[in-house]
């Protein structure tokens, strides 16, 4: 055994733990509005930021000696005061930046909660279903996708599909499959007011969020929000069915992607938003790699299994597995569209 490298192994291990710990602080410093009320507000004292928070000082006050340890935040002896840098607001603090990422964090809670279900189910070969979890997890998954999707869904990716921006500008159907706390669907609805939506998912409570935040932003005149699988949503003549992060949490992708074949207008087009990572293992030995593989540990690969369907692809069977799969429900063009570090964007077609 080499002495040296075990001892830097041993050193990652420790950083990956205090990591995951400090993933709590993470989540409690975006829940409690703390980076919130430090952004863009000069240095603090913990005194200072417990009035602004109203939260208990000698709690904030160990919670700001934890980010200073993790580097989020930066500390001055001299005034015992706390900032938090205007770039790392940028990614803590606005739910609406495009950078913002403390959503992910509150998707922990129910993780860790799940982990006696998933040590029967790597035993069982069961699922855990989505709705085994807890709400933190549908929460989180909708504040972790929305600044994407906010920076990238209608000026990139529906742009870089021929001819779907103008058909959407001139009022088309449009159908989100999966669409959770229906963010996707509203940015869509918000951006093309000719357009309608309809956004269905299998999970109630979700479902209901969705009604409830299209009210508060004024979008229920054209959108509606349903229950309905994947496999068996309502409706034909869609000019468009798009799948967010989705597809492969579907116990039967397959099935899913021929109901899209089947409730597509002539000339339409199914737009399929999947993680960007590798059925090649080795290309997923990044940060954004281990992130995305470790979900579907979590979550993903579960969620499918619970489902009893055929196939349960996890969220890295990478575009040759889902091209396969389209091209067998009668999707049998197939464009990769658009690219970001974190998504990969696919166009199919009759």
């Amino acid at each position: 055994m080499d002495e040296d490298r075990m001892a830097q192994f041993l050193e990652r291990v420790i950083t990956d733990a205090g990591a995951a710990v400090a993933g709590l602080c993470t989540s409690l410093g975006d829940r409690l509005g703390l980076y919130t009320a430090m952004a863009s507000a000069g240095p603090l004292t913990s005194r200072q930021l417990a009035i602004r928070t109203g939260l208990h000082e000698r709690y904030v006050r160990e919670w700001l000696a934890a980010q200073v340890a993790g580097e989020y935040l930066t500390y001055d002896a001299r005034t015992d005061s706390y900032l938090l840098p205007d770039e790392h607001a940028a990614v803590l603090a606005d739910p609406r930046a495009p950078t913002y990422a403390a959503g992910f964090f509150t998707m922990l809670q129910a993780l860790y909660d799940t982990e006696d279900t998933l040590m029967e189910a790597f035993r069982t070969g069961e699922g855990v279903g989505w709705a085994e979890h807890s709400a933190a997890l549908f929460e989180g998954t909708a504040k972790f996708f929305r600044p994407g999707y906010s920076a990238q869904l209608v000026p990139e990716w529906i742009t870089a599909i021929d001819g779907l921006e103008e058909k959407l500008r001139h009022g088309a159907s449009v159908a989100d499959i999966g669409c959770g706390y229906g963010y996707s669907t509203m940015l869509m609805a918000r951006a093309f007011p000719a357009s309608t939506f309809h956004g269905y998912d299998f999970h109630e409570p979700s479902i209901d969020k969705a009604r409830g935040i299209a009210e508060e932003q004024g979008l229920a005149d054209r959108v509606e929000f349903d229950v309905a699988s994947a496999q068996d949503f309502p409706g034909d003549g869609f000019d468009l069915i798009t799948f967010f992060d989705c597809l492969h949490d579907i116990g039967d992708p397959g099935g899913a992607l021929r109901q899209a074949a089947r409730s597509l207008a002539e000339g339409g087009t199914c737009m399929i938003v999947e993680p960007n990572a590798s059925a090649d293992v080795l290309e997923n030995v990044n940060p954004i790699g281990r992130a995305v593989t470790a979900s579907s540990v979590a979550v993903c690969l579960p969620s499918a299994l619970a489902q009893h369907g055929p196939e349960a692809l996890g969220n890295h069977a990478g575009e040759e597995a889902v091209r396969r799969i389209a091209d067998q429900a009668g999707l049998h063009h197939w464009t990769l569209a658009a690219e970001s570090p974190v998504n990969r964007v696919y166009a199919a077609a009759h």
